[in-house]
C-alpha cells in the first residue's frame, strides 16, 4: 500500500473526489466524475456545480452547500444532475468545508439504479392503487399521467386505446403543455407513433437523431428538437392501446434508452390496471342498466328518483313521472318473434330519448313498460311528444311496423312524495289510459301521497 499514493488511490476510487470553490466553482474532479456525470475533469474546471443540478433540485441544493460552507457536516445528501447524455443521474453526496483552503471537499456516490430500481417499485404501488381508487377510466389515466410525469418528462402525454375489431385507433386522455393542444404536424408523429407501436408490439424512442420510419410522419423540422417516447399496453390477447410522451425540452429532456425501459415496464402495470378497470366498469354496467336496450334498469332509475326527490324537496322545484306501455307488443312477439320484439325495444328506447332532455332519465322496468322521470319539465307536453313521435312508423330492418303507447303521468307532490307513491300512481294512470283504448295520456286522478 505505501508504493501507491495518495493520489493514485483518489483516481482508483469508483466515487468521484470533488474539489469546488465557495460558490460552487469546479478546482478539481477525480475521474469517476466522468463515469457519474459524463464529463471527463478537463471539461468542468472552472465550471459551476451548480449549473449541472437538476433545475427542480438548484434551490435545495444552493441551500446545502452553504450549510456545509458553515461547518456543517454532509453525510447523505441527495439530489439529481443533468448528465452529459441528457439523462438524469441520481447522486448521493458526503462533503465538509475546509476553512484552511476555503474550498468544500465532497464526494458523490452514483445512485442512479439504486432510484431507478425504486421507482419502478414505487410506479407499480401508485398504479396498483389509483386501478383501486379511482372512479373511471378517465380519473385513472390523470392518475398515470402524474405517476409517469415523475418518472420522465411527460408535459405532453396521451393514452391510446385500440378496438381490434373494428381496427380503430382513439385517444380518451390527451394532455399537451401547449394551451391550444398540438399541431399537425405533432398529431401526425403521434398518431402514427401509434400505429406502430400497437402494430409491432415494441416499445419506440423516436428522437431527431434515432429516427423510426414513420410512413406519412416525419418528425418536424426546425424549432426545438423533439424526443418521443411510445409503449404498447401488452394483454395476453395483444396491445389494447399505447402509451405516448413527447419532450421538447432540449438536452434536458432528451429520453434515453434507460427511459425506454422505464416506460416499458410501467406499461405492462398500466395496462393491467385499464383491463381491471374496463372489467369493473362492465359488471357495473351490468349491475345498472337493461342489457337490450342500455337504459338504465329499475334499481338504477330508483336511485335515480330518491336523489331527485331529495332535490325537489330542497329546492322546492317540480318532478313528474311518465309511465309507458306498448300497446299490442305480446301481439309482434308472437307474430313475428322475439328477435323482431328485442329490436322494436331498442328503437322506442332511442326514440324515447330523443323526446326528452339529456338531463332527464328514460328507465326500462322490464318487458315493454319504460318511465320517464322530469325535473322541471312540463309532463303532458312532453308525453304528448313521444304520442307525436309514435305516430311514425317504427323501421325494423326493412319491416315498418305502428306501434302505440300508453302513458301514465303522476306528479310530485300531488301524487305523492315518496318514490314508491309516484311510481304506483303513475302506473294506474298508464292502466286506466289503456283500458280506454291506448294511444293516449292519463293523469292519475287526485292526490292523498299514498300508494293508489
Amino acid at each position: 500500500m505505501q508504493s501507491i499514493s495518495s493520489q493514485n488511490v483518489v483516481d482508483l476510487l469508483l466515487d468521484a473526489v470533488c474539489v469546488v470553490q465557495r460558490d460552487s466553482t469546479i478546482e478539481f474532479v477525480s475521474p469517476a466524475f466522468e463515469r457519474i456525470f459524463g464529463y471527463r475533469p478537463d471539461e468542468v474546471l472552472g465550471k459551476r456545480m451548480l449549473d449541472m443540478v437538476h433545475p427542480d433540485d438548484v434551490t435545495m441544493t444552493a441551500q446545502q452547500a452553504q450549510r456545509v460552507t458553515e461547518g456543517h457536516l454532509q453525510l447523505q445528501f441527495e439530489n439529481r444532475y443533468v448528465h452529459k447524455d441528457g439523462s438524469i443521474a441520481h447522486v448521493r453526496w458526503t462533503a465538509r468545508w475546509l476553512p484552511e483552503q476555503q474550498v468544500r471537499l465532497a464526494v458523490a456516490h452514483d445512485i442512479t439504479e439504486r432510484k431507478f430500481t425504486e421507482s419502478m417499485q414505487a410506479a407499480i404501488y401508485a398504479i396498483s392503487e389509483a386501478a383501486h381508487a379511482t372512479q373511471n377510466l378517465q380519473a385513472l389515466f390523470r392518475h398515470i399521467h402524474e405517476i409517469v410525469g415523475k418518472l420522465l418528462p411527460a408535459s405532453h402525454f396521451a393514452v391510446a386505446l385500440y378496438d381490434a375489431a373494428q381496427d380503430a385507433l382513439s385517444f380518451p386522455y390527451l394532455a399537451s403543455a401547449s394551451a391550444s393542444g398540438d399541431a399537425q404536424p405533432e398529431i401526425q408523429v403521434r398518431n402514427a407513433l401509434c400505429t406502430e407501436v400497437i402494430r409491432s408490439g415494441n416499445t419506440v424512442l423516436l428522437t431527431p437523431h434515432a429516427p423510426v420510419n414513420l410512413e406519412h410522419a416525419p418528425l418536424p423540422q426546425g424549432g426545438t428538437p423533439q424526443h418521443w417516447l411510445g409503449a404498447p399496453l401488452p394483454t395476453l390477447n395483444g396491445p389494447i392501446g399505447a402509451l405516448v410522451l413527447r419532450s421538447d425540452g432540449g438536452e434536458r429532456g432528451r429520453y434515453t434508452e434507460k427511459d425506454k425501459e422505464l416506460l416499458q415496464f410501467v406499461s405492462t402495470q398500466v395496462a393491467a390496471a385499464i383491463e381491471r378497470k374496463q372489467m369493473h366498469q362492465r359488471l357495473e354496467h351490468m349491475a345498472q342498466y337493461d342489457q337490450l336496450t342500455h337504459l338504465p334498469n329499475r334499481q338504477l332509475f330508483l336511485d335515480r328518483l330518491r336523489m331527485a326527490l331529495s332535490r325537489v324537496r330542497r329546492d322546492q322545484g317540480g318532478l313528474s313521472l311518465l309511465f309507458i306501455d306498448l300497446d299490442g307488443f305480446k301481439q309482434v312477439n308472437d307474430t313475428m318473434g322475439h328477435a323482431m320484439g328485442d329490436l322494436l325495444l331498442q328503437r322506442v328506447a332511442q326514440r324515447l330519448q330523443d323526446c326528452v332532455r339529456d338531463s332527464d332519465t328514460v328507465a326500462r322496468l322490464g318487458g315493454d313498460e319504460f318511465v320517464v322521470l322530469l325535473e322541471g319539465a312540463q309532463a303532458l307536453k312532453v308525453a304528448e311528444k313521444i304520442l307525436a313521435s309514435f305516430g311514425q312508423p317504427f323501421d325494423l330492418d326493412g319491416v315498418r311496423l305502428h306501434v302505440q303507447p300508453s302513458i301514465g303521468i303522476a306528479i310530485h307532490p300531488d301524487h305523492g312524495s315518496e318514490a314508491d307513491h309516484l311510481l304506483g300512481h303513475a302506473d294506474a294512470a298508464m292502466y286506466l289510459a289503456k283500458k280506454s283504448g291506448g294511444n293516449r295520456v292519463h293523469v292519475a286522478p287526485g292526490g292523498g301521497g299514498g300508494p293508489p
